[in-house]
């Protein structure tokens, strides 16, 4: 079945065409590398896996309840339009909150396949442009498995956010090779690695926990390309420069703030907008998950040297000044481990099933003999 069919609402034009500036930019400098990227790209390598093969797409997926999602949770949980919910209409919401976010995590992954090859091309240093190579191919890999499960599991795809749409038009559109990282990298590949963790920690289905689990341990990786990449850059800008990329994180982050609250999913269910809005602001959920959200984001800015006064007043407005002392390096490594020890729990137990096998095969032989 075509993607345009499972829509929930109408998409708009199946194509959508960003203009885009900037040079594509060659070096011919193929020894003097960043040792610290160079192995970050050797790692991209080593860490490629297969999404039709590591991932255990044979498990079942309850439609109406994917991810587990506590009532709690739920914008319109306490409203009078949840008192007047049948269980099966609580099931269709569960279902379409679920369809919602993963189809955003699926829209920006594609954003982010689109950013690393602009990366490709426009980066100055040829280490920036190997890493990014093995970064389009990890995002290929993530749209795809995204895809699968909104179109095997759920059947349900929604259109991109609106704000999502913003902030990647405005990153593609700038024509300054920085700002596809600062854009997806940071802002972007942030607030996503803070969405997924808390579904991935929160979930007690397996598959979900599986392809988040997996795609974050890609995500940590690069995170950390464009912290290093944008940190030694942008110890060369002038302070006008740097306002410039604060102004545009300030907005970005404004934009983030507002994209994860599933105002589409309650519209689909007849609540006008605004009514919609309301409960959404409303939530007590929503408010520590935006807290959340910027985890990864905040710290991040600080380490790569944004951190300008109208910078940290918006982060005060927003509440969240205090992560940028987050140990950022410390998440990135519970990510990496998270997914290890689920692929040798996989793997146990996968091995487990296979001896228990040999072994019944073994005594039905004995007792024939």
């Amino acid at each position: 079945m075509a993607t345009h069919e499972l829509y929930a609402m109408d998409p708009g034009d199946p194509l959508w065409q960003v203009p885009a500036g900037g040079a594509a930019r060659f070096s011919w400098e193929y020894d003097d590398h960043r040792a610290r990227l160079l192995a970050l790209y050797q790692k991209g390598k080593d860490k490629q896996w297969d999404a039709v093969k590591r991932i255990d797409w044979g498990l079942d997926v309850d439609p109406y309840d994917p991810l587990g999602t506590p009532d709690e949770s739920l914008a319109l949980h306490g409203t009078r339009h949840w008192d007047r919910m049948t269980d099966r209409d609580k099931g269709e919401l569960r279902h379409h909150v679920a369809a919602w976010q993963f189809s955003q995590f699926l829209h920006g992954e594609q954003g982010a396949m689109v950013c690393a090859a602009r990366i490709v091309e426009a980066a100055p240093d040829l280490d920036a442009k190997f890493y990014s190579a093995t970064q389009t191919m990890d995002e290929a890999r993530h749209a795809e498995l995204y895809g699968r499960f909104l179109h095997d599991k759920l059947g349900t795809v929604y259109p991109i956010n609106t704000d999502l749409r913003a902030l990647l038009g405005d990153t593609l559109r700038d024509s300054r090779w920085d700002m596809a990282y600062l854009g997806m990298q940071v802002l972007i590949e942030g607030l996503a690695l803070a969405a997924f963790g808390l579904i991935r920690d929160t979930t007690d289905k397996p598959l979900p926990q599986q392809i988040l689990a997996y795609v974050m341990q890609d995500e940590a990786r690069h995170v950390a390309f464009g912290r290093m990449a944008l940190r030694d850059y942008y110890r060369q800008l002038s302070d006008a420069e740097l306002r410039e990329r604060e102004e545009f994180v300030i907005e970005g982050c404004y934009l983030m703030r507002d994209r994860l609250r599933g105002v589409e999913v309650l519209e689909n269910f007849g609540i006008p907008k605004a009514e919609a809005e309301e409960y959404c602001e409303q939530s007590q959920f929503l408010h520590m998950f935006r807290k959340l959200l910027f985890s990864r984001i905040v710290p991040c800015v600080k380490d790569i040297g944004l951190w300008g006064e109208r910078l940290q007043r918006a982060y005060v407005d927003m509440g969240v000044l205090e992560l940028g002392d987050s140990n950022l390096d410390l998440l990135m490594n519970q990510d990496e481990e998270l997914a290890e020890r689920l692929d040798q729990q996989r793997f146990a137990a996968e091995e487990a099933a296979r001896t228990g096998e040999v072994d019944e095969a073994i005594a039905e032989g004995a007792a024939g003999a």
